[in-house]
């Protein structure tokens, strides 16, 4: 801890006493350690309270911010009784960090559902999510047994190299066997820099003894954008998240579909269902790809000189051509973010079913040698001024993957059904304020392309197969669409804002 010079406590010897094990009587040794936790918080309340700006009358501001002080001193008085409680008391000895942490996670999850801390360990596994690289081997495993299964190993890395097959059992890695070790423990020991080696031994099914296989780790990017042509005539890219490496994906898909598909491309699908979400610079970046000009999004903080707003310049990457945006209700943050723009400008129609809601802007706060805090710092809004937060987006077509069911079986949830969901600000607008966000423009598709559109597949049809792009509904239905505005003798009018 640092020092807090003239606090009571640090006056004698010039530093905070510790809230270890000390050699003292436990009444004395208690007080002397909650005093210590209280003063070291507290300093900083009484730091900003002095250099703080003074507006108003003096003698009530200094009122104001005694009785405020004073209130403080008692809130963190009240912690410290219940973590010495805890300390000395819970039916197992517990670790003063563990305390600690799991306090300073209760207060930011206590605030919404996206605002959490994040230990060293959990911390970095975020900064490789968001990467979208790693050193490792490049499979997808699972946990059966009480062994590691491999699910898939990814083309063109050690694992499909070295002949990992799907199934196989790793019991050993190193030597030491994986039974008893979590998932998250086992992933974290297959990773490690490139050009580090590790064995494996692994059980696999047709063969009498295990398998040991030695491999040397190497950058591993998963795929983040799929893509296929249709029919050699529509382009289609589901895009899985937004991390670092999504619009850089996304662009090369777009490359390698035109030349495969020549001049006959006649319009993109661009799949964000269960896609949930990531990096805000990245899905203003995916958004700017398919925008020549105009708003893509802005975000408004608790302050209004912390606003901000990001502008598209010029460039099309699909160069016109029509777009379909499929969502559901496992579409959410940066999916949202790209969805509304290309919906409020009109370059693509959004289908599907109305989208997760979640229109809040989270920060990643690192504390050095201690993990980071993930808070929720502002809201975005789409470029006409919609706030999808606990909304979403409601799609221009809505197509159902399935039949309704006749039991009225419940949705997933989405953020509405959150515990402490923030609130959509949009029905507290007033007139002479902010002016509420102005109706779409109409559509304008082609007459009758709208009428062939199925809403729901039709009795009988095959469940949903995702190996079977066939047996995707909202799909085909995005496919004929674009077909039938590609057909239609007049051309689709693009409105920009």
């Amino acid at each position: 801890m640092s020092d807090v010079s003239g606090h009571e406590d640090g006056r004698r010897n010039g530093r905070m006493p510790s809230l270890g094990p000390v050699r003292e009587p436990q009444a004395q040794s208690s007080r002397r350690r909650r005093l210590g936790l209280v003063g070291a918080v507290t300093a900083a309340f009484v730091a900003g309270a002095v250099v703080g700006p003074m507006v108003a009358v003096p003698g009530i501001q200094a009122w104001a911010q005694e009785s405020g002080r004073a209130e403080t001193y008692r809130l963190l008085n009240l912690f410290g009784d219940v973590f010495e409680r805890v300390r000395a008391e819970y039916v197992e000895p517990v670790t003063d960090r563990d305390v600690i942490e799991n306090a300073i996670n209760g207060m930011l999850q206590g605030l919404d559902p996206h605002s959490s801390y994040m230990n060293p360990r959990s911390f970095r596994d975020m900064q490789v999510t968001t990467r979208g690289e790693f050193g490792g081997l490049g499979i997808e495993v699972t946990q059966e047994g009480g062994f590691v299964k491999v699910i898939s190993p990814i083309d063109d890395t050690p694992a499909s190299r070295a002949g990992v097959k799907p199934g196989d059992l790793i019991t050993h890695l190193n030597g030491q066997t994986t039974q008893g070790l979590s998932l998250q423990d086992a992933v974290e020991q297959m990773r490690g820099e490139r050009g580090s080696s590790i064995r494996l031994t692994i059980r696999r099914e047709g063969e009498a003894r295990p398998v040991e296989i030695s491999l040397t780790r190497d950058v591993i990017r998963p795929q983040v954008a799929r893509f296929r042509l249709e029919g050699n005539d529509v382009a289609y890219i589901r895009l899985s998240s937004f991390n670092e490496q999504t619009e850089g994906a996304l662009r090369r898909a777009m490359t390698t579909m035109r030349g495969q598909a020549g001049n006959t491309l006649r319009g993109l699908v661009l799949d964000l269902r269960n896609n949930p979400g990531g990096l805000l610079d990245q899905a203003v970046q995916v958004t700017d790809d398919f925008l020549d000009q105009g708003e893509i999004v802005s975000t408004r903080a608790r302050r209004p000189e912390d606003a901000q707003r990001w502008n598209a310049r010029p460039g099309d990457i699909a160069q016109g051509l029509p777009i379909v945006v499929l969502v559901n209700s496992g579409s959410a943050s940066a999916s949202e973010i790209v969805a509304g723009a290309l919906q409020d400008h009109r370059r693509a129609i959004v289908m599907g079913v109305k989208s997760f809601g979640k229109g809040s802007v989270q920060t990643v706060m690192p504390i050095p040698g201690n993990g980071a805090i993930r808070l929720t710092t502002a809201r975005y809004y789409t470029p006409s001024g919609r706030s999808i937060q606990a909304t979403g987006i409601e799609p221009d077509i809505e197509v159902l993957a399935a039949r309704p069911d006749p039991n009225g079986s419940r949705e997933r949830d989405r953020e509405a059904d959150l515990r402490r969901a923030l609130r959509n600000n949009d029905g507290e607008r007033t007139t002479e304020t902010t002016p509420p966000a102005p109706p779409l423009p109409p559509l304008n598709l082609p007459a009758g392309v709208l009428d062939r559109v199925v809403r729901a597949p039709a009795e009988g049809a095959p469940t949903f197969d995702p190996t079977k792009p066939e047996t995707d509904h909202q799909l085909q239905q995005a496919l004929q669409l674009l077909r039938n505005i590609a057909a239609a003798p007049a051309p689709q009018r693009r409105v920009q804002r």
